[in-house]
């Protein structure tokens, strides 16, 4: 992990890591962190991109507050040939933090101050829309506006890996620092990437869990020399419907978030 990483317009990466380190009630592990998205409107008042990542998120899990992505965007410098940032459409900032709020917690009587929130990787990367954009509509301007300032972006690209042994280490740690008693992990990748590391005999993916054991079901995994109940549901922007999602698993959750409600 690097904080030497560059978003567009010079913002600098940095890890979004759990602030109140006081003892939770649940530990949540989600993928990688997220980050500030603004819309960027070029010079010809044309939208060149409607949700440009260019800043860290403010804390783990944001939930996209307007107030604060403004005083954020309004801070990053713009070369007046390029336009200009602004707010981008509601949503489009921490949706995945509401639906893990409104979605996983309330249902399971929790709420923010109840949960230390974690991530296999606590920094932002690159997923395929934010790649284009750059490629389309940022490095064009590279050559032309170097003497300006202008950075080359170096925010990594998603991977299929966010997690290797030593940070396997680190979420352990994590995990009892929190002196929580349930873990959530949200889909796949936090159930290969971390608890099949720490419990070789466990399973690999959520559909694995949910026809052995059952969705939405509590099992009992020791990790770190303490047994803690591990509840493993799906991503966020699988039960939220957050761009490309899982119609299978909103449906699945749904039905969960029926039958909590039944109880």
């Amino acid at each position: 992990m690097s904080n030497e990483y560059q978003f567009p317009f010079g913002e600098y990466v940095h890890p979004v890591v759990q602030e109140d380190r006081t003892p939770k009630k649940v530990f949540v592990l989600g993928v990688y962190a997220s980050a500030v998205h603004a819309k960027w409107v070029a010079k010809n008042g044309k939208i060149a991109c409607k949700a440009l990542a260019v800043a860290s998120e403010p804390r783990i899990f944001w939930d996209g507050n307007e107030k604060e992505a403004e005083e954020i965007i309004k801070k990053i410098r713009v070369p007046s040939e390029m336009g200009h940032l602004e707010l981008p459409d509601k949503d489009l900032n921490g949706p995945s933090a509401k639906a893990l709020d409104e979605k996983i917690l309330a249902p399971l009587g929790f709420d923010r101050k109840d949960a230390w929130l974690c991530d296999l990787l606590p920094e932002s990367r690159l997923n395929r829309g934010q790649q284009s954009a750059i490629s389309k509509k940022y490095k064009p301007f590279l050559k032309k506006l170097a003497n300006e300032g202008l950075n080359e972006v170096t925010v990594p690209n998603k991977t299929e890996k966010f997690c290797d042994n030593e940070r396997v280490e680190e979420i352990t740690k994590e995990l009892l620092e929190s002196q929580a008693d349930l873990l959530i992990l949200l889909g796949d990748k936090p159930i290969q990437q971390y608890l099949h590391i720490v419990e070789k005999e466990s399973y690999k993916r959520l559909d694995d869990y949910k026809k052995n054991i059952g969705y939405g079901r509590c099992t009992d995994v020791e990790i770190g020399g303490k047994m803690i109940k591990v509840l493993p549901l799906a991503h966020p922007r699988q039960i939220a419907r957050l761009g490309r999602s899982s119609q299978k698993w909103y449906a699945i959750h749904q039905k969960w978030l029926a039958e909590r409600n039944n109880k």
